[in-house]
């Protein structure tokens, strides 16, 4: 009986050590933006003169007749306002 009493005490121990670990460890995966891993933090959107995917908040962004365009550098946009004029 004292051993059965002693082994329930062990599993209680333990459960409550996998808690306060896994607790931790959410909190460890926690980024410095204090997003959770895994979340969505920006959009990718696609260069249209490159065709590269970049972040949009790292992109340069260009309006033409009330559409937005958004270039992964100043480069490709001026090239890209250089081939619409051609046009």
């Amino acid at each position: 009986m004292l051993k059965f009493i002693f082994l329930i005490g062990l599993v209680y121990i333990g459960l409550k050590i996998y808690k306060s670990w896994s607790r931790l460890n959410v909190a460890v995966n926690r980024t410095v933006s204090g997003m959770a891993r895994g979340e969505i933090d920006d959009v990718m959107v696609k260069d249209p003169y490159c065709h590269v995917y970049f972040p949009k908040r790292n992109g340069v962004h260009f309006k033409n007749n009330g559409e937005v365009f958004y270039f992964c550098s100043k480069e490709c946009k001026d090239l890209y306002i250089q081939e619409m004029n051609k046009k």
